[in-house]
């Protein structure tokens, strides 16, 4: 049941940060455009707190991104603007981990819920025109775990999630952060789609036959390998024909020299979430995951990457609310 607007003296939201491993088709010969594999990330999050005000102001990391996405859900939503934002930490923002997406629906859902108003998280997703192409960043804020969507169809809502699978427990993401470095992202990640040469039908075909036959099945399996094998031919594949208009298969070639290191470990499932230039290695061995962390950060100690652990988040965004009388959670 809501709770009623007077009740409500703050909602807390925790979005978790996200992955997203490629596209599947390019082509849309059928009617549905993009189609995406993501993965949810334990550890990196936005945390945004709301409360009652006379008027709407916000502060901490990306105030300014968190007041735009308030105007605009208040706007269109008709509620009132009045609400206090406090952003107690921020996923690092252009660099391929869904930052926008999850302080959206952060800035969304609180809003939303502070007002006695509750709405779906894919309607917040629409009215706030997030997941043009990829439904990668609604599943992880609604579900966690491993992701696929269903491309973008002819009626202009965000993408469907047709498979959502859990990550498991044993296996570690290392990631490759490429500090001060930024991907594509607004105009110019638009310019850069419309540039882009059309996407062979039968790639597509491959793509889509090799994750559905291949990756989430090995998921399912716990089979690391064979997993990662699909994920870096997924990589390779969406890389090579974005090379044109971000410079190579990897936006950062600091980060493509770490990622070329792994595979020569014998890491099969590493590549570029979305424009990067965060790079990413699946590994199915905690104990692995820790000796290359230490070995990656001995090798490229003094440079500008930065190399950390996670886990995959089997769960979604997390809600607190505090009331006159308790603070209650949920997932």
């Amino acid at each position: 049941m809501p709770l009623g607007v007077d009740e409500v003296r703050e909602v807390r939201v925790t979005a978790p940060a996200r992955l997203h491993l490629g596209f599947l088709d390019m082509n849309g010969g059928l009617g549905r455009r993009f189609g995406s594999l993501g993965l949810t990330l334990d550890g990196m999050a936005t945390t945004l707190r709301a409360r009652p005000s006379d008027r709407l102001c916000a502060s901490g990391p990306s105030a300014e991104r968190a007041l735009k996405a308030a105007r605009a859900v208040c706007d269109r939503f008709r509620w009132p603007a009045r609400a206090e934002l406090t952003v107690e930490e921020a996923i690092p923002e252009h660099v391929g981990l869904g930052s926008g997406t999850q302080l959206g629906l952060a800035v969304g859902t609180a809003l939303a819920h502070l007002h006695g108003r509750p709405s779906t998280v894919r309607r917040l997703a629409a009215e706030l025109e997030r997941g043009a192409r990829s439904g990668i960043g609604i599943g992880a804020f609604e579900n966690g775990g491993v992701i696929l969507d269903g491309g973008r169809g002819p009626d202009d809502a965000p993408p469907p999630i047709v498979a959502r699978l859990p990550f498991p427990d044993s296996w570690r993401v290392l990631l490759i952060l490429h500090r001060d470095g930024q991907g594509l992202h607004g105009t110019a990640e638009l310019q850069a789609f419309k540039a882009l040469p059309p996407f062979p039908a039968e790639r597509a075909g491959h793509l889509c036959r090799l994750i559905v036959m291949a990756a989430l099945p090995a998921l399912i399996e716990g089979d690391a390998d064979r997993f990662g094998q699909a994920v870096g031919e997924l990589q390779r594949t969406v890389g090579d024909h974005f090379a044109p208009v971000q410079g190579g298969r990897f936006t950062s070639p600091l980060v493509a020299d770490a990622l070329a290191w792994l595979e020569t470990e014998g890491i099969p499932g590493v590549g570029q979430t979305s424009w990067g230039p965060t790079g990413f290695a699946i590994v199915g061995d905690a104990r692995r995951a820790e000796a290359l962390l230490a070995e990656a950060r001995r090798r490229w100690a003094g440079s500008a990457l930065d190399f950390h652990l996670a886990r995959g988040r089997n769960d979604g965004a997390t809600l607190e609310f505090t009331t006159d009388r308790v603070v209650l959670r949920a997932s």
